[in-house]
């Protein structure tokens, strides 16, 4: 499959909304979409946001990193979601994989994120890739949700 990913614009933010609305993620925390709008286009605007287009240019995935986004100094992943129908055909892996190489502007030893205890799915595929857990976030962002910080250190 012909994997495109690059920056984010304005006229790709609805389509990210939907595909985030439609995971496990945005039922959990951005069921409104007034407010996923608001954050997505906040994060668009950053230049933080980056989405995978198919040859038609219609987004099928995107991913919302910060470069310093743990203690200051580590990037970390926010978001990463895939569009139902192309589930499975590796843009995810190829999505992570952008995120690791580009997340930061300098050779960080250390990539971070956080996945919910309801997504097990998410969960294994980044230990698949190398991130193991780090700690259990014990104050829920939602209540009986739990979280879990999770890094890969780079060598």
């Amino acid at each position: 499959m012909f994997i495109n990913i690059k920056l984010a614009d304005t006229w790709h933010i609805d389509c990210c909304v939907k595909i985030l609305q439609n995971s496990d993620l945005g039922k959990a925390y951005f069921n409104d979409y007034e407010k996923a709008k608001y954050m997505l286009t906040y994060a668009v605007e950053q230049k933080v946001v980056y989405v995978e287009v198919d040859e038609d240019e219609k987004c099928t995935g995107f991913v919302y990193y910060m470069q310093k986004g743990v203690f200051g100094s580590y990037p970390y992943l926010h978001i990463i979601a895939v569009k139902e129908e192309y589930r499975g055909f590796g843009i995810g892996k190829q999505l992570m994989k952008y995120f690791e190489e580009n997340a930061s502007e300098y050779a960080s030893t250390k990539l971070f994120l956080t996945v919910d205890d309801f997504n097990p799915r998410a969960k294994k595929l980044y230990e698949s890739l190398g991130y193991h857990c780090v700690g259990e976030l014990t104050k829920k962002k939602k209540k009986g949700i739990y979280c879990y910080l999770m890094m890969k250190r780079r060598e």
